[in-house]
Parts: structure tokens; sequence; C-alpha cells
């Protein structure tokens, strides 16, 4: 099937949980490669097999080259630790699971293969070039757009799970669409995330070479007190091969401050620490 026949059937079995970004009000029904709202209001599938709830022009320092390092090191197993307990935290059946910022769409991707693709599971990311390397990842269950966090494209209270791994969050819209007895499972690094890259990059730059987390945390915790924390830190030993898209993956080889490594600087980069907290918010 081509991507816009994928995304269609998709579109077809979960119209239920897009809302028309125009009127607001739920979508309804597709006509030909276009969903429809009851105001006759209508947004085409494009050809990628995905939907701009965008269409004004975004900058993003998120290259197609940074985003294909990334995958890289994503299908290698770098956040399989931290996939692997997500899935743990979510519910056994059928769920809808919303990815934010979802990048090139390979977290979500792993997350449903660990969930034996039982799921109706949606990414999502402000970045076009982003969502238009995920669609090749896309399934009758795993569906990709372009949307602004600001302005979710969701119906209320009609996601089980929303999935934050390092991204910025609107809490205020998270509440409006998770449904009741859903979670919002957000990652954030600990002080230790990838150090020994810091390390390389930042050698001259002690400030950078430390992360504290604590203004996310205690702001997540301002919004959900009775949330859980889960603390997850593993070595993830880097295969030669992908040591260079260890560098590429990250926004840190861009930061201000940041020295460009010689050859054999990123050959010693043997392995790398994975260290984040995983908080759990049931509502």
């Amino acid at each position: 099937m081509k991507k816009i026949e994928i995304a269609k059937q998709f579109l077809s079995d979960n119209i239920n949980l897009f809302k028309c970004p125009t009127c607001g009000k739920g979508y309804k029904k597709i006509n030909d490669f276009s969903i429809v709202c009851p105001n006759n209001h209508s947004m085409d599938i494009s050809k990628k097999g995905t939907l701009y709830f965008i269409n004004h022009k975004v900058n993003t320092e998120y290259d197609k080259k940074m985003l294909v390092s990334r995958r890289k090191l994503i299908n290698a197993g770098l956040f399989d630790g931290i996939i692997n307990k997500i899935s743990d935290l979510i519910p056994s059946g059928k769920q809808t699971i919303l990815d934010i910022g979802s990048g090139e769409g390979t977290p979500i991707k792993k997350l449903e293969e660990n969930r034996n693709n039982e799921d109706s599971a949606i990414g999502f990311d402000i970045s076009k070039p982003g969502v238009n390397l995920s669609t090749s990842e896309l399934s009758k269950n795993l569906f990709y757009c372009v949307a602004d966090l600001a302005q979710l494209p969701f119906n209320d209270k009609s996601i089980s799970v929303v999935m934050d791994m390092f991204s910025p969050s609107s809490y205020e819209e998270f509440n409006r669409i998770i449904k009741k007895d859903g979670h919002l499972i957000k990652v954030i690094p600990n002080s230790n995330y990838l150090i020994e890259l810091r390390r390389k990059l930042y050698k001259d730059d002690h400030k950078k070479q430390d992360y504290d987390n604590t203004k996310v945390l205690d702001l997540f915790m301002e919004h959900y007190p009775n949330a859980v924390k889960h603390n997850v830190k593993y070595t993830f030993a880097l295969p030669k091969s992908i040591r260079q898209d260890m560098i590429l993956m990250t926004p840190m080889h861009w930061g201000k401050n940041a020295i460009n490594l010689e050859t054999d600087e990123i050959e010693n980069l043997n392995s790398i620490t994975v260290d984040v907290t995983i908080l759990d918010n049931k509502f």
C-alpha cells in the first residue's frame, strides 16, 4: 500500500481522535483523501501519508542529517531501557498513545513493537522534516503528523497515554486531551545523562558539562503532586560505526562553546551513560 493509503486507513479507524484546527469541532468523515469536520472544513492527507496542522513555516535546527543519526542510535538500542520502562508503565490492552515531539518517529515505533502493535499510536512534531522521515514507519496502527504543542489537534479526553521524551510540555493541553485513568509519562535527563559526550564537547566550559533538572522536575510535580518517579540509569556500548552519529544526534554539538571534536576523540567514545527520571502521573 502507498503511504497515503495507509494513512487513510489509520484515520478511518481513528477519526474520533482528531479535531479541526479552524473551528475546534471533531472530524467526522473522510472524503477521498481528505478529512472533513461538521462545518465542512477539510484537510488533505499528504502523499507522504501525514497531516499538516501547521500551515506556516517553522524554523528548526533539527535537519535530516541529525534526525537520521538519531534514528540510527535509537534503532541500535540507545533508549531501549527507557522505552522498556515506559512500556511497563502502560496498562495492558489497546490504548491510544500520543508521542510528544516524536522527531523522526523511532521511539513510538519501538514502544509499539514492545506492545505487539496493539494500540492506536500517534507521533507529532513541529518539525516537518522529522515527520516526513517518520512516515517510513507508517502502519495501520501508527500515524504521524505536524502539529503545535500549544494547540494540539486532538479531541478532549481522547488520549489514554501521553509520552513526552525530552520534549517541552503544555500541561494545560495535556490535561485537556488525556482520558480519565489515563497516564502522562514524561522523561527528563538526570545529571549524568550523556555525561561522556558533554565532557568532550564542553571540556572548557564546566557549567555546560553539568545539568540540573530541578526546575523541570519541580514544575511537573507542582502540576501533578501524586506523580510517581522512576530512575533509569545504564551504560550503552557505542558500536564504532555510529560514534559519529552520537555527536550529530544531539543539539549539544551546536551549543555555544561546543568544540569540534577530533576524529580520535570521537573514536574513543566507547560508551555513553543514559540517566533519566521517568515521571508517571495517572489521571
